[in-house]
């Protein structure tokens, strides 16, 4: 289905203007639902001006309203003659100039935390080469000690519906081998509506991790008494271990004698 053009900027707008759900607005402009519901929170698209679609001949107002009665029904783009027979161009994803510089960064989250995407879903995703992808893979970028891991999607450079797909396809083709997933990795291949709904499993307190089957060795008998008495330091002979007086009277005498 074709999309509107400047598709954040009518998802602003259609937030702003209309009681059409997060839903609804998602699929007419091919976004996906937590990113319209970040624009509606505001964490998504801060700062950027909505986009009429009914003044700029996109949709019409009868189509707004039937969804805006109907949960169900799905906004149609207006019919263009004039868009009649246009084809998708064919080739690597653009990205502009000034987050190019972020694509390492997200190459790089994509291999750390979905390591089952091949080269090729990755240079699709955020519009990269497989050498340089290689390259982050084997930590032989030039780079590679500056490079920090950041979700794609964060940074602009993918949508969060092409992430969800690319991993889905991964697990369906994981599943088509056989192979099976632990907990992790089955969280990583499934869709962020799907991860969500999960359960969260028990984690471990860190500070006792580790400690699962640990035990304590040895018998369970008292400890031994203390066999010697604890010297009595009250006064200062005792504590610097000075003679006694008569040990020193004892040994004048033996002097005066000799």
């Amino acid at each position: 289905m074709a999309k509107p053009i400047m598709a954040k900027a009518t998802a602003v707008w259609l937030v702003d203007n209309t009681t059409i759900s997060f839903k609804q607005i998602a699929d007419f402009v091919g976004m996906h639902e937590l990113e319209v519901q970040g624009i509606a929170d505001g964490d998504v698209a801060a700062g950027v001006k909505g986009f009429d679609p009914v003044a700029n001949n996109q949709l019409t107002q009868e189509e707004i309203d039937r969804a805006e009665q109907s949960p169900t029904h799905k906004l149609k783009l207006k019919f263009n003659a004039a868009a009649q027979g246009e084809e998708k161009r064919r080739g690597p994803r653009y990205t502009p100039l000034s987050k190019r510089q972020d694509r390492p960064a997200s190459i790089l989250w994509l291999v750390k935390f979905h390591p089952e995407l091949t080269d090729g879903q990755i240079s699709k995703l955020v519009g990269t080469t497989k050498p340089t992808i290689q390259a982050i893979r084997e930590r032989t970028h030039w780079n590679i000690a500056n490079i920090q891991p950041i979700d794609p999607v964060a940074l602009g450079l993918c949508k969060q519906s092409e992430l969800d797909q690319a991993v889905q396809k991964a697990a369906a083709k994981k599943a088509a081998q056989g192979e099976v997933m632990s907990d992790d990795e089955r969280r990583k291949l499934v869709s962020t509506e799907q991860s969500l709904g999960m359960e969260a499993e028990p984690k471990m307190p860190t500070a006792i991790e580790g400690l699962e089957t640990f035990t304590l060795s040895g018998d369970d008998s008292e400890p031994e008494e203390e066999t010697t008495e604890r010297s009595d330091y009250s006064d200062a002979d005792s504590f610097f271990s000075l003679p006694d007086s008569k040990d020193d009277e004892e040994d004048e005498e033996e002097d005066s004698r000799a």
